[in-house]
């Protein structure tokens, strides 16, 4: 693909250069003529502008200049500025990808045309659309966070959805989802907070250190700025998310793995009031259920979402009663997300867990910063504090995010762990590839 890929430019580069060349003869030629120094012959009297031969002639090259002009700011265009990009940026000033600026950022990221499985089975235009990705990781150490077999390659993921998204646009509309995963990331991923044997909770689905997980399954109804989910569906709660695509790091911070739940089972609505608000409401059988009501569990699941500034925007959520396997008690997850500027986001969260089960007394603090150089480059850093009644433990990392092609994105990433209570530290070397389909 790279030799593929280095030939078409070389071939793009060529045609640039006799497009400018030809260009650059032409428009000489024009003026030559304009001035008397080159005589053609059937015109003789060009500075004279009598002989419709000679006035003929001098039309047809100065139209060939221009329509070539224009050809050639066409080719720049399509190869520097891709579609997201401001208009009106000039030939030595390519847009930048994703930013809607005019630079120098674009020439060498190029991702083609993404290709879709959901293409290929329903077709763009259906409302039902399948989807998934592959996920294939190394660790040099294990956390305990997801990443729990290190020194070796491991399929960390393989995942598949089909879903219909409930549109109230127009009033009443109706829509589902289901999820499917397998990989070692399966038995972190089941509805672990159910009683053994229920949905995919130690039911026989596991394979050694891989295991099948069903994450979701859920129907929704839609109508105007309400919608509803009923069933099995992702948390609302924390900034990270179970599957890959959706984080800019490989490994989790151990607010996401430690204090918050991953799924629920029960109903959620939310209420869009304006661009500004959003309010989420609903009932769940506690922490991490599938289908299941784990000693008793029934809790309250919601929160808001509101835009602090045009930039900024400020989400809380909530669970507080029976959380099941967790016990009585309370948590949030308050996430502030923050668009310094087009490329640079800061974000900034906070955790709580106050339940009656023993020890259960956790907070945390995390901050990420990530900036995006374009569309195929970006960088970032997450730095976390956790506490786990009165230990506290600390982690820093740095990372990139590259994606050599549209379909095709590579995470490596240094964390460095360390415990002053304990005296434990150690860093570790990872990165995954996810290939979306």
């Amino acid at each position: 693909m790279r030799k593929l890929s280095l030939s078409n430019s070389l071939a793009k580069a060529s045609a640039y250069g006799l497009l400018i060349g030809g260009i650059s003869l032409i428009m000489s030629a024009s003026a030559l003529a304009a001035d008397g120094n080159i005589a053609y012959t059937s015109c003789t009297s060009c500075n004279s502008g009598t002989d419709t031969n000679c006035n003929e002639c001098d039309g047809i090259f100065t139209e060939a200049a221009k329509k070539l002009n224009v050809q050639y700011e066409q080719v720049l265009a399509n190869c520097c500025a891709p579609e997201n990009c401001t208009t009106g940026c000039s030939s030595t000033s390519c847009g930048t990808c994703g930013t809607g600026t005019c630079g120098s950022g674009c020439d060498w990221c190029n991702l083609g045309e993404a290709w879709s499985l959901n293409d290929q089975i329903f077709g763009e235009e259906s409302s039902i659309k399948i989807g998934g990705w592959a996920q294939l990781g190394y660790h040099s150490n294990g956390n305990t966070l997801f990443n729990n077999q290190p020194n070796k390659v491991n399929l960390q993921q393989t995942w598949l959805y089909i879903e219909k998204i409930a549109d109230g646009s127009n009033g009443w509309d109706w829509g589902f989802r289901a999820d499917i995963m397998y990989g070692i990331d399966g038995t972190d991923t089941q509805a672990f907070g159910n009683n053994p044997g229920e949905w995919d909770f130690q039911n026989g689905f596991d394979n050694g250190i891989y295991s099948w997980a069903l994450p979701q399954a859920y129907v929704e109804v839609a109508n105007g700025n309400l919608s509803v989910k009923v069933g099995h569906f992702f948390t609302l709660a924390g900034y990270e998310v179970v599957g890959a695509p959706g984080n800019f790091f490989y490994s989790h911070a151990y607010t996401m793995y430690n204090s918050e739940p991953f799924t629920h089972t029960g109903a959620i609505a939310t209420y869009t009031v304006n661009d500004d608000v959003e309010l989420y409401g609903g009932w769940t059988a506690g922490w991490d259920t599938g289908f299941d009501q784990n000693n008793g569990g029934s809790n309250f699941l919601g929160g808001a979402s509101v835009s602090v500034t045009d930039n900024s925007r400020l989400t809380y959520i909530t669970t507080f009663g029976d959380l099941g396997a967790r016990g009585d008690g309370y948590s949030h997850s308050l996430v502030w997300d923050i668009n310094v500027t087009e490329k640079l986001n800061y974000v900034i969260q906070t955790d709580l867990v106050e339940t009656n089960a023993g020890s259960d007394h956790q907070g945390g603090l995390n901050q990420y910063l990530l900036y995006a150089y374009n569309d195929c480059l970006g960088f970032g850093t997450r730095m976390e504090w956790w506490s786990n009644a009165g230990n506290s433990q600390y982690a820093s990392t740095w990372g990139v995010n590259y994606k050599p092609l549209a379909n095709l994105t590579l995470r490596p990433e240094w964390r460095y762990d360390w415990n002053p209570g304990t005296g434990t530290e150690f860093g570790t070397w990872a990165m995954d590839a996810i290939l979306t389909f």
